[in-house]
C-alpha cells in the first residue's frame, strides 16, 4: 500500500558515528537499526567538514538537497564536488570518506542497501511523471516547489522533502506540478521488494 510520507514526521537521530544529525524517512524492515536494515531513506544535516559513518556491506547514494555542496573524498576514488545540480553521486558506504563544505551546511538525501539483499538506483526525474506497475519498491522524493500525486481517485499535494513509496503491488500513478523529483528503485536480489 502507498506511503505518504511527510517531512515533519521523520524521526530524528544522531549520526551513527554521532557527527550530526539525520532525519529517518523510512527503513526496511520496519524498526531495524543502523547496523541491520535491507534499505534506508534518509537525509543529513552536514554543518562541519567530516568523515562520513561508516556503513560495512552497504553501498549509498548521496544527492545533496540544500546548501552549497561538498568535495566528496572516498578511498580509493578521485576527489568529486556535489552541488544540488550534480546528478546523485553512488559509493560504497563501507569505504572511508570525508566530506569538505564548499560554501556552508548542506543538507542531502541519503539511499543506502545492504549489499547481496538489495541494489538501488537515485536519478533526477522530470514532471510529469508517471509511474505504471513495476516489481520493485519506487520512493519519489519532492526536492523544491509543490508536487502532486494522482492515483486514479484522488490528489494529493506533496511539499518540499515529502516522500511517498510506492511498492511493487500498487496501480499506476502519476506526479505533476512545479517542483523537482527524485525517484528512487530499490530492488531486492530475490526478485522485489
Amino acid at each position: 500500500m502507498m506511503q505518504i510520507l511527510k517531512a515533519q514526521d521523520y524521526r530524528r537521530m544522531p549520526w551513527k558515528n554521532g557527527g550530526g544529525e539525520t532525519a529517518e524517512i523510512a527503513i526496511f524492515p520496519p524498526g531495524a537499526g543502523l547496523d541491520n536494515f535491507d534499505w534506508r531513506i534518509s537525509m543529513a544535516t552536514v554543518a562541519t567538514d567530516g568523515s562520513f559513518s561508516a556503513f560495512p556491506g552497504v553501498d549509498r547514494t548521496l544527492t545533496i538537497l540544500s546548501g552549497g555542496g561538498i568535495l566528496l573524498e572516498t578511498e580509493g576514488e578521485a576527489a568529486i564536488a556535489l552541488n544540488r545540480m550534480a546528478p546523485p553521486h553512488a559509493f560504497a558506504a563501507d569505504r572511508d570518506s570525508f566530506a569538505v563544505l564548499l560554501d556552508g551546511s548542506v543538507i542531502d538525501l541519503n539511499v543506502m542497501t545492504r549489499r547481496g539483499v538489495a541494489c538501488h538506483r537515485v536519478e533526477r526525474a522530470s514532471l510529469p511523471l508517471d509511474l505504471a506497475p513495476a516489481p520493485v519498491l519506487r520512493a519519489v522524493f519532492c526536492t523544491t516547489g509543490r508536487v502532486w500525486l494522482s492515483d486514479g481517485t484522488a490528489r494529493t499535494e506533496l511539499a518540499t522533502w515529502d516522500c511517498v513509496l510506492v511498492p511493487s503491488d500498487d496501480p499506476a500513478v502519476s506526479f505533476d506540478g512545479c517542483g523537482g523529483i527524485l525517484l528512487v528503485t530499490i530492488e531486492d536480489r530475490a526478485g522485489s521488494l
